[in-house]
């Protein structure tokens, strides 16, 4: 086995956040079985990214059937590099590419996948054995890879350090060949609009989310509001919880209930069947609380509820809770925040 690989996902000419997560702990393992760490970095401005990554050398491809990180192309290519390399482990952040693509991989060569890994340990015999969470977070599970091939490990976000950015021309930078050519590949990608000026729930360090009782603002909707609750709500998101957000730099989130409901986008859902974050400040505003939400976010670091319902379930996961209205403490909370600010 000849290395540690890192899979590292990029948008807009940057790794991501969760990459130099993924990054970190791959150094770390790299450091503890004595091996080369290797990132791996594919698509456009690919190698202008690798030469500033803490890794020992990079491996790019700036084809443009990698463009957009299409996964047919890039699964192709990543498979053929761990055929030829053999690497001792291959590490990726958890998002939904870097799931979908070792997961394609994975099975093209047979290899196992853990995924929402957490922890990592190396065995004597080079097994990894890894910590992640199960029921929805409330029990941790070991599981561990095969040593004889390689361990392809999807990581937890905000679950390592990140490793530390390098001066570009430090890491050094080897280019290789696509697999595939257009003509071999089935699917395109037509349009990805970008959520512009938006900061990610995977990334963030706080999120600010609202749940069912968004509902309950008393502003009132205008005469041709088609469904006033629906439009108190989304008032609720923009006008009342943005601010907050604004103030502590965080990200918008929200519970399935509020976006079933149609208060907010999908793309704000934290819980079992949306995002699963680890924020240091989760800020839950008008949330129940219910399992699956807490599925999302029970790892947050420290997580304050605001509910009127002194007996919601948030309220015994919460390490401080505010009982009584939302859209009087939230407003209060932003213009102290603000107060602060201006004061420093």
């Amino acid at each position: 086995m000849s290395a540690i690989f890192v899979w590292t996902e990029t948008f807009s000419g940057t790794a991501i956040p969760l990459s130099q997560e993924t990054l970190g702990a791959g150094a770390t393992l790299a450091a503890e079985l004595k091996l080369p760490l290797v990132a791996l970095v594919f698509g456009e401005d690919a190698g202008e990214i690798a030469g500033s990554l803490a890794a020992d050398e990079a491996l790019v491809c700036e084809d443009e059937t990698l463009t957009d990180l299409r996964l047919e192309p890039c699964a192709a290519l990543l498979t053929q590099l761990v055929r030829e390399r053999r690497p001792h482990a291959l590490l990726a952040p958890g998002t939904i590419r870097g799931r979908e693509l070792l997961a394609s991989s994975a099975a093209d060569v047979g290899a196992s996948l853990l995924t929402e890994v957490s922890g990592i340990a190396a065995q004597p015999d080079g097994a990894l054995r890894v910590t992640r969470p199960v029921y929805a977070g409330k029990l941790s599970e070991t599981a561990q890879g095969s040593p004889s091939q390689t361990q392809y490990l999807c990581l937890r976000a905000r679950a390592f350090p990140a490793a530390s950015t390098r001066e570009h021309g430090d890491t050094p930078v080897y280019a290789v060949d696509p697999v595939l050519v257009e003509d071999d590949i089935v699917t395109n990608i037509v349009e990805a609009p970008p959520a512009a000026g938006e900061i990610s729930l995977g990334d963030a360090a706080i999120i600010v989310s609202g749940g069912r009782g968004m509902s309950a603002n008393p502003a009132q909707p205008p005469a041709d509001a088609p469904d006033g609750a629906v439009w108190k709500a989304q008032h609720g998101f923009e006008h009342t919880l943005t601010p907050l957000a604004a103030e502590l730099g965080a990200a918008i989130g929200a519970s399935r209930a509020a976006v079933d409901a149609g208060y907010i986008d999908y793309a704000h859902q934290v819980g079992q069947t949306g995002k699963v974050v680890s924020p240091d400040l989760y800020i839950a505003c008008g949330i129940s609380g219910a399992i699956q939400h807490q599925a999302g976010m029970r790892s947050s670091k420290t997580i304050v509820a605001i509910n009127r319902d002194p007996d919601a379930p948030i309220f015994r996961l919460a390490h401080y809770g505010l009982v009584g209205d939302l859209y009087e403490i939230v407003p209060a909370l932003t213009a102290a925040l603000r107060a602060r600010r201006g004061a420093g």
